[in-house]
């Protein structure tokens, strides 16, 4: 399995437009972040979460030819604007795209991007996607891949955050139930979000993300949807416990 890090920032990526602070304004790479997304590459099966404003300059620079699915986690436009760019994939492979979410988050698509769903005098050059409702907690498989959709409270929103084998990606997190806890056991290795030093009422800050992660336990954590209030990634990173790093942009793990 192979982990490739898309995006690490908050929903207004980093620079942020007409924002001069020392972060913003920093020439080190690792500070350069583009909205929070990853694809995995599972075996040769290839799945997104979350499909950002940033999609297409992502697949781009990653040179990415092939695309299986597409999860999202919640309906923010900074996890889903992109979703328009997935028709080259539509179109290489003659076929619509899986898209799996909760119905929630359907529902908040279809008005978004009504030309998508659009079943009468649809417009030829619009992508397809073939719809997969979800809910925690209930498996499904892609390509015979199990995946686990994991309850995440975003504030009081509940979002979904997924399990894959003994690789978990949790974003826009604020508390877990004790159901997802017990979900997350045994992971070689976590993501979850950490937007900033001070409280915030719908994300976690760093110490909050650092308490999930003494609850949880895995072997190795990357922190994500990073807000420039965080610091520089280098000084943060000094900061935190051996087993726990900040992610950054065009990041790869092999699993």
């Amino acid at each position: 399995m192979k982990i490739y890090f898309l995006g690490t920032g908050t929903s207004q990526g980093i620079p942020v437009i007409g924002i001069k602070h020392p972060v913003c304004l920093s020439t080190n790479l690792k500070d350069k972040r583009l909205r929070s997304s990853v694809l995995i590459d599972w075996d040769g099966t290839k799945i997104l979460i979350d499909c950002g404003p940033d999609f297409r300059q992502q697949m781009l620079r990653i040179d990415n030819d092939a695309l299986d699915a597409v999860l999202f986690t919640h309906e923010h436009a900074d996890h889903t604007a992109g979703l328009d760019d997935i028709r080259p994939y539509c179109f290489m492979e003659s076929k619509a795209m899986p898209i799996y979410a909760q119905s929630r988050v359907i529902e908040s698509l279809k008005r978004r991007f009504d030309y998508i769903f659009e079943t009468v005098n649809r417009y030829p050059g619009a992508p397809s996607v073939e719809i997969h409702q979800i809910e925690p907690y209930q498996d499904f498989t892609i390509n015979n891949k199990t995946i686990k959709p994991l309850l995440v409270n975003h504030g009081s929103l509940p979002i979904l955050g997924y399990r894959f084998d003994r690789f978990a990606y949790l974003t826009d997190v604020k508390t877990l139930d004790e159901t997802t806890y017990n979900q997350l056991q045994n992971l070689d290795v976590l993501v979850i979000s950490a937007l900033r030093i001070q409280e915030h009422p719908t994300h976690n800050n760093l110490e909050e993300a650092l308490k999930h992660i003494q609850k949880i336990k895995p072997k190795k954590t990357y922190l994500t949807h990073i807000g420039f209030q965080l610091g520089f990634h280098n000084e943060v990173q000094n900061t935190l416990p051996d087993n726990v790093f900040l992610a950054y942009d065009e990041l790869i793990l092999d699993l």
